[in-house]
């Protein structure tokens, strides 16, 4: 009995030390070995979206034992749970994001010549798609908006309009 208890202590301390990623695998079920884990922190970690070799590069500075393969499987798992959201923003390569509760309506403005990915929230936008789904006789379930452009040229003394 005191070894039980030991053992959902642990589990208990693992389990507040998973990243949000981890925490969401956890919650649908999936074994969590250490290179998941792994993969799971570089995920929750990014402020980007990186693409699976990106992601492979990242892991394997934290574990030189992960291998591409492992990298693949992972990312495969995890998108068919839910977890990750594959994303085109062209140049070939699939690039990844959570799919976290709550952050469903963000959008993306995509650099043509840099490949840079803004992130965006717009209400009147949400509020649209609603109004344009009902309209058509539709209950709008999801929506994804992907704006594809090239940075204008600044004039002296206006702000870039960058985010970070």
């Amino acid at each position: 009995m005191v070894s039980e208890a030991k053992a959902d202590a642990k589990r208990s301390g693992r389990a507040q030390d998973e990243s949000r990623i981890g925490q969401l695998c956890i919650e649908r079920g999936l074994k969590m070995t250490g290179q998941r884990r792994v993969i799971a922190r570089v995920l929750s970690e990014a402020e980007d979206h990186p693409d699976v070799e990106e992601l492979y590069r990242r892991a394997s500075q934290l574990d030189s034992r992960i291998s591409i393969a492992t990298v693949y499987r992972t990312v495969r798992l995890l998108e068919e749970k839910g977890i990750l959201e594959r994303r085109d923003f062209g140049g070939g390569r699939a690039r990844y994001e959570a799919s976290e509760p709550g952050h469903q309506h963000h959008y993306h403005l995509i650099d043509v010549d840099t490949g840079h990915v803004v992130e965006f929230e717009d209400e009147e936008h949400a509020d649209l798609m609603e109004t344009l789904a009902r309209r058509l006789g539709f209950d709008l379930v999801s929506h994804r908006l992907e704006l594809f452009g090239r940075r204008l040229p600044q004039k002296a003394g206006e702000p870039t309009g960058q985010d970070g």
